[in-house]
């Protein structure tokens, strides 16, 4: 049975300039921009079933499940026309379809799952709902799977960048709370912390905790520029990179909660020039 878009697809008005990362640049070869195009389309709108608010978990459930089953079988039903561009697009490049499928997972996890007790159990969520976007792209870029891991220190640290962004607003709309519980307990913390207007001395001790874990991560995504063979993967990389550092930086001395902390299209800039002179030099 086909449907309407609609009746799957719930658009939360979000595109690639809502993202820390630049999505399609013109860094990318021109001939693989369409296909990161598509993969960004498909997760998008996976992303927004899971984050909206009016849908109960068995909506979101089926919906994401249909998109699940569209990106491997195959489907002509047109509300699932981003899954089965996507399906086209990895079977023309030979990607796995795996990469998708833990996206799926990961939002079907949020669909139900509200909290997390640890940071290896954050850190296992971001492996599904972050990591596969890097690797992805190195898949489609003929890289060697060798770089995984310095990719997946990325990814995850932009994930856990963005939770603390969006902190605030994640626990108001949705509950959802991805700080570690037993780091609030250990500072005699809880969530509706987060509804305070402004940061609070406990809360900014587990904000600082996980952004030294973020510090690591980005060690290791150091890495993962200078290793790649492809020059303009290697600068887009370089660039996320810098974003990555100069949010944890920001998100160290500011209030996430009393306003979302993010770069000006400025700042931005100048900070994306920075991490394509480190490459360079």
């Amino acid at each position: 049975m086909n449907h309407d878009v609609a009746a799957l697809e719930t658009p939360s008005g979000k595109g690639a300039g809502d993202e820390n990362f630049p999505v399609g640049s013109f860094l990318i070869p021109r001939e693989l921009r369409p296909h990161v195009a598509v993969f960004y389309a498909y997760a998008r709108a996976i992303d927004d079933i899971a984050d909206n608010p009016a849908l109960g978990s068995a909506a979101k459930l089926t919906r994401l499940d249909a998109f699940a089953d569209a990106l491997v079988n195959g489907s002509r039903d047109p509300a699932l026309t981003k899954a089965e561009a996507l399906r086209l697009s990895l079977a023309e490049r030979k990607i796995t379809p795996k990469h998708g499928l833990d996206l799926i997972s990961a939002f079907k996890q949020d669909a139900v799952k509200h909290e997390y007790e640890s940071w290896a159990e954050l850190l296992d969520y971001c492996d599904r709902s972050a990591s596969p976007v890097g690797r992805f792209l190195l898949d489609l870029h003929g890289e060697h799977s060798s770089l995984y891991p310095f990719s997946d220190a990325l990814c995850n640290a932009l994930q856990v960048i963005n939770h603390l962004q969006d902190c605030a607003k994640d626990y108001r709309d949705m509950k959802r709370v991805y700080l570690p519980q037993a780091w609030l307990r250990g500072e005699s913390a809880n969530s509706d912390f987060l509804l305070q207007p402004t940061l609070s001395p406990r809360l900014r001790r587990v904000l600082d905790r996980a952004l030294e874990r973020v510090e690591t991560l980005l060690v290791e995504a150091r890495r993962l520029p200078r290793n790649l063979i492809h020059g303009r993967l290697a600068a887009e990389t370089a660039v996320i990179v810098a974003i990555a550092e100069r949010l944890t930086a920001r998100l160290r001395v500011e209030d996430p909660i009393a306003t979302r902390v993010e770069l000006g299209k400025f700042e931005a800039a100048r900070t994306a020039l920075g991490g394509l002179i480190r490459l360079w030099t």
